[in-house]
């Protein structure tokens, strides 16, 4: 075997490699994207039926509780579509119940306010590791080689949600 042949040997298998490598990259990153949104999702889900649980045990006005009670289950039951625009709205109207809370014209159990402070804050947090995930597995699925050699098989490309820009 000559130099040239082991050198050009050398080169493939390097880029073989290479390729192999960036393919379990990838699918660790889609599996990340994965996992981040099925936790993102337990939490709206939680969020959402705490949400009926501050319906029962307020005294909000008749308007407010069914706005609350009504956004929580559309939230719920949204299919993936129409999810986004249901978080939103759900989280506008947990604000309301914090600012009311906070402003104590609205009285609630100490529990459920901490509660609902609480579920804020871990969906802000698994919002922001969702979406490190999706901006990451982006980053990597527009390499050129990775799309010349379509690495990414037939998975979707991971997408960001409008609520996820809200600020609870």
């Amino acid at each position: 075997m000559s130099y040239q042949t082991l050198l050009i040997l050398l080169f493939v298998v390097l880029i073989g490699w290479y390729l192999s490598f960036s393919a379990s990259r990838l699918d660790r990153l889609h599996h990340r994207v994965e996992t981040s949104w099925a936790t993102l999702d337990s939490l709206l889900q939680q969020r959402a039926a705490l949400a009926h649980d501050i319906v029962s045990e307020s005294n909000l006005d008749p308007a407010t509780a069914y706005l609350i009670s009504s956004s929580a289950a559309i939230a719920r039951n949204a299919n993936i579509v129409e999810r986004s625009a249901a978080e939103s709205v759900l989280s506008e109207s947990l604000k309301l119940v914090q600012g009311a809370a906070i402003d104590h014209s609205l009285e609630l159990p100490g529990d459920l306010l901490v509660e609902l402070s609480d579920i804020t804050s871990k969906v802000k947090i698994a919002i922001n590791i969702h979406l490190e995930a999706v901006n990451a597995t982006r980053n990597v699925r527009a390499k050129p080689l990775i799309r010349l050699f379509r690495l990414a098989g037939k998975a979707p490309l991971p997408v960001r949600y409008a609520f996820e820009d809200d600020v609870l």
